[in-house]
């Protein structure tokens, strides 16, 4: 099967007065036709960088892709001109944004922007597109779509703003939706509903979907591969199987690890990492995790890892995997 996405060598960086942030350092990575992909990692991990960057939406100053490809169904998109990229944008890939209340215009309702957009891509005739704003509303499960038709952003709840956020980004019918912590701004009960919500648009609309988030809770369940990404670089990749049963990346021992338990003492605390993140504006010559890593080798500080590829699609940058390097027991 030939993949809908193909990101190869994606740097992306930020001439900022301090330094040059290199946010995200060559990510190689496939998505394929009706997939759902997680990519996870800390806040500063180039999560979201990479995701706007498949969108060109990084503007300069102070961003810039400095190189690398973003192939959608064999076009790259890097060399398309701005006005060609327009057109590709909500037609073929959309983005629902981490906080609808900015990303949505407070000055106009919820069904000019949602009609807005049909008229745009899909050349409907203005008469007919209230009557498809209105579906698209009850199809992401919003209460009296026709009374939500004529209101503001205002006036909506945080769970029904990221809800016309999704009914946005899917009235097109995108190939690809990417969902950047679409569930950070909503209460428990509503990241549930939102969650719940793509994973049966993604099989109803056939779209694919890349969901952003810290948390590896979040991808269980709706994405069948997962992506860990830190400090700029993917440093493990695999199926939801792999990375949850059978992880290799000491990064992804300590997420799994910080994931609240059910069966564990009430005032038992939460498990952190410890350390900060590296310094992107000058990135350590070895490993990105080493300082913060127990298993740390002499080589970790020297050269950055190459992958280790184990099972089919199971991917690793880490230096334990060598097979010179002391066998560890995975912690946590």
């Amino acid at each position: 099967m030939e993949p809908i996405l193909n990101v190869k060598a994606l740097r992306t960086e930020f001439f900022t007065y301090a330094g040059v942030v290199k946010a995200v350092r060559g990510v190689d990575f496939n998505v394929y036709p009706g997939e759902a992909v997680g990519i996870v990692g800390e806040s500063g991990c180039g999560k979201t960088v990479t995701g706007l960057s498949i969108m060109r939406l990084i503007t300069y100053p102070p961003g810039k892709i400095i190189s690398g490809e973003i192939n959608l169904d064999g076009t790259n998109l890097l060399k398309l001109p701005e006005p060609k990229m327009r057109k590709v944008r909500g037609a073929k890939i959309s983005m629902i944004f981490q906080d609808p209340m900015t990303s949505l215009n407070p000055a106009l309702t919820i069904g000019f922007q949602l009609s807005e957009m049909l008229m745009l891509h899909k050349n409907i005739r203005k008469e007919e597109t209230k009557k498809r704003v209105i579906e698209l509303l009850d199809m992401v499960r919003i209460q009296s779509p026709e009374t939500v038709f004529n209101q503001y952003p205002h006036q909506l709840s945080g769970g029904m703003r990221q809800r016309a956020m999704i009914a946005l980004a899917l009235s097109c019918e995108p190939r690809i939706v990417i969902a950047d912590e679409p569930t950070t701004s909503v209460d428990v009960t509503i990241q549930a509903q939102i969650l719940n919500l793509l994973y049966d648009l993604k099989s109803r609309v056939n779209s694919s979907i890349i969901l952003i988030t810290h948390n590896l809770a979040v991808v269980a369940g709706l994405c069948s591969r997962i992506i860990v990404m830190y400090a700029g670089l993917i440093v493990e990749e695999g199926t939801d199987r792999q990375i949850f049963d059978n992880p290799k990346h000491p990064y992804t021992w300590g997420l799994l690890r910080a994931i609240p338990r059910i069966d564990e003492q009430e005032k038992e605390r939460l498990s952190t990492i410890k350390g900060l993140p590296p310094d992107l504006m000058s990135p350590p010559k070895g490993c990105p995790f080493a300082l913060r890593c127990s298993y740390a080798m002499k080589v970790c500080f020297e050269e950055i890892p190459p992958y280790f590829k184990l099972e089919e699609g199971h991917r690793v940058m880490c230096w334990l995997l060598d097979k010179r390097a002391p066998i560890v027991k995975r912690s946590g």
